[in-house]
């Protein structure tokens, strides 16, 4: 339950570029409620919405969408501008509440200076601190994909700004919840290597990564957040080069890792994870690591969040499935409509050679018995 707030005026953020994507709609346009996987999808001002990797939060009413701002060409895949907000109260009509959290320029010092990586931003709300946190994957100007660190930022209200808290590597100087002590005092055969975060010489098990990260951290890239039905939050990220979920308790606060965590699909090299919860079960959608390449979608389903999960197959069904429709899982959207919940996936449609033209990709969940299933529709409603 968030505090009450009434939605904040538009701060529309110029962007040089912004104009190839000005949607000359009519009033029939706007005032659209059908949803149209992949196809531009404009705010209150006629501008594709720029939230890429994004995740939504309700609070009192209305939904709020957080996303990566991205640029034109191939440098938009960097943080040049920070994270996009925009709210709304039916969820096909956006308004832009502009930047919430901004890089900073380049050589000022801080961490998040423009040019590092920013990505898959999620926010949750929490009930004892009237705190906004969000948490994000983060990665130094610089560096590539090496660094594999979690953001943080804290805000007040729902339409931000955030400030930026830090970044860390989880649950330093803790094992895992389901880690063999054997494990523990095994000799870490990975030291000092790099890897591709696609595949390893070996199983992360033999490797011992966990170990070689005990001190500094676990690597944390692709993430979700999740908030259960007792106020508890939850940090799912990939760790271990890639090759294997970690599901992480996350502080009261939420603001800091517990040091209570577990590993999953260990050596399945999983990424993009949407956790979402049904009638008391726990299901992940999640995507193999594959670059900025589609790939079949991974499915998978628990009884408890820390396990053991059973895995149930890709869950896109019909033409194109074996790619996802073109798209990477973000988030699992419930929508309570009276005695109902729909369930909506979201995903990107990258488009990493002219990042600012990524689309959306929202579509229905439909349950079947244990397992879940997306079929592509081409216009659908609520």
């Amino acid at each position: 339950m968030c505090k009450i707030m009434k939605p904040t005026g538009l701060t529309k953020y110029a962007q040089a570029g912004a104009a190839l994507f000005f949607m000359a709609c009519t009033g029939a346009c706007t005032e659209s409620k059908t949803f149209t996987p992949g196809e531009l999808w404009p705010d209150n001002q006629g501008v594709h919405i720029n939230a890429h990797g994004g995740g939504i939060l309700l609070c009192d009413g209305v939904y709020y969408w957080y996303g990566e701002h991205k640029t034109e060409g191939e440098a938009g895949n960097l943080a040049n501008v920070g994270f996009h907000c925009y709210s709304s109260r039916n969820l096909y009509q956006w308004q832009d509440e502009g930047i919430v959290l901004n890089v900073m320029p380049e050589g000022s010092g801080s961490e998040i200076e423009k040019g590092c990586i920013m990505e898959r931003p999620k926010v949750i709300y929490n009930a004892k601190t009237g705190k906004y946190v969000m948490w994000f994957h983060f990665e130094p100007v610089g560096g590539g994909y090496a660094g594999a660190r979690s953001g943080l930022a804290v805000s007040d209200r729902p339409a931000g700004p955030f400030t930026f808290v830090g970044t860390v590597r989880p649950n330093a100087g803790h094992w895992p919840v389901n880690y063999p002590d054997e494990r523990k005092a095994a000799p870490v055969r990975a030291e000092g290597q790099r890897f591709t975060g696609a595949s390893l010489p070996a199983h992360p098990d033999s490797l011992n990564l966990v170990g070689r990260d005990f001190a500094e951290g676990q690597m944390a890239r692709d993430m979700t957040l999740f908030v259960d039905d007792d106020g508890k939050a939850y940090h799912i990220y990939a760790s271990e080069e890639n090759s294997t979920l970690h599901v992480s308790l996350l502080s009261d606060d939420y603001q800091s890792h517990s040091g209570i965590y577990a590993r999953l699909f260990a050596g399945r090299f999983m990424e993009a994870p949407a956790l979402f919860k049904k009638d008391g079960r726990y299901y992940l959608i999640m995507s193999g690591c594959t670059g900025w390449a589609p790939n079949a979608g991974r499915s998978a389903v628990a009884s408890s969040i820390w396990g053991p999960w059973e895995e149930l197959g890709n869950p896109f069904a019909g033409a194109d499935a074996e790619f996802s429709f073109h798209s990477q899982s973000t988030f699992v959207l419930p929508v309570h409509t009276g005695a109902e919940t729909q369930y909506i996936y979201l995903g990107d449609r990258w488009r990493p050679q002219h990042a600012i033209d990524g689309r959306y990709i929202w579509l229905p969940v439909r349950f079947e018995k244990e397992r879940f299933v997306i079929e592509w529709k081409d216009r659908w409603q609520l």
